[in-house]
């Protein structure tokens, strides 16, 4: 379906693996032109770029690879002078970038240092690259695509979604940083949402609970009980899988969801709904 289509270039932050390198692989099946995939792991990532150009839909496709800090803001500045330069134009950038705390140890024993960095990757990365896109989507011009028998639709000048957490939206125990971390996220989604929505741009929040990627099995292996845990209070009775929540993103830059702007799409089976 053409709503479901993409048409234009993209940025993948933490693409070198997990959620970051299946929505590398999803936008490149659903016809993204060009993906510049970035990660502090600059081999990893280009392994995902090389990867995605055997999936990729788009006869004309690029896959460009680039290793970025998202704490320094230098870097994450080359990060998007390079998409611009090689690109021309980014029509949708995803920050899959996220870090866990350090151990899991109540409120009163976290640790001031471990605060920082989880809050300098989880939230302040996010805001220097929402800043540095937001600038180049403001001065490109806004897009449009013909969707067949539904006409022609005026898609804005781009859109940014942030990969979350359902903690966005509650907390558990011994997870201060990661919690507060999400939280703000939520900030800088609908604060971007708002002072951009004027200009045509977009920004949403992804909010999923586990996630079966490296952060899921560290946890696993600190806390063996959380399989079980997620067993018992999901639904689905298993972790999401990477490329579900990489659908998710896809679906909030495509067409289809030009209506949408500074929402939270939480993806928890109804466990935020309450006890069953």
């Amino acid at each position: 379906m053409a709503q479901f289509q993409l048409s234009g270039f993209a940025i993948i932050v933490g693409a070198a693996g997990g959620i970051g390198k299946e929505v590398a692989f999803t936008f490149a099946e659903a016809g993204a032109k060009g993906v510049l995939l970035a990660d502090i792991d600059y081999e990893a990532a280009a392994k995902v770029a090389e990867t995605s150009k055997g999936l990729a839909s788009c006869p004309t496709y690029r896959a460009l690879s680039v290793k970025v800090d998202v704490v320094d803001i230098a870097s994450v500045q080359a990060m998007v002078d390079l998409a611009a330069k090689e690109f021309g134009r980014i029509d949708y950038c995803v920050n899959a970038a996220g870090v866990d705390v350090a151990e899991y140890v109540p409120f009163d024993q976290t640790d001031p240092d471990d605060y920082d960095r989880v809050l300098g990757i989880n939230t302040k990365g996010i805001f220097l690259i929402c800043r540095a896109v937001g600038k180049v989507m403001q001065s490109q011009e806004p897009k449009q695509i013909n969707l067949g028998r539904h006409g022609t639709r005026d898609l804005g000048r781009g859109c940014i979604v942030n990969v979350s957490s359902a903690l966005s939206l509650c907390a558990v125990p011994h997870e201060v940083p990661y919690t507060t971390s999400k939280h703000a996220v939520t900030g800088i989604t609908r604060s971007f949402a708002m002072d951009f929505k004027a200009a045509g741009i977009r920004c949403n929040q992804v909010c999923p609970t586990w996630v079966r990627t490296p952060m899921y099995e560290e946890e696993c292996r600190r806390n063996p009980q959380t399989p079980q845990i997620v067993k018992n209070i999901s639904a689905v009775k298993r972790p999401l899988e990477p490329d579900e929540v990489a659908s998710a993103c896809l679906y909030l830059c495509s067409p289809s969801a030009v209506y949408i702007n500074g929402t939270l799409l939480t993806m928890d089976s109804g466990i935020l709904v309450g006890p069953s």
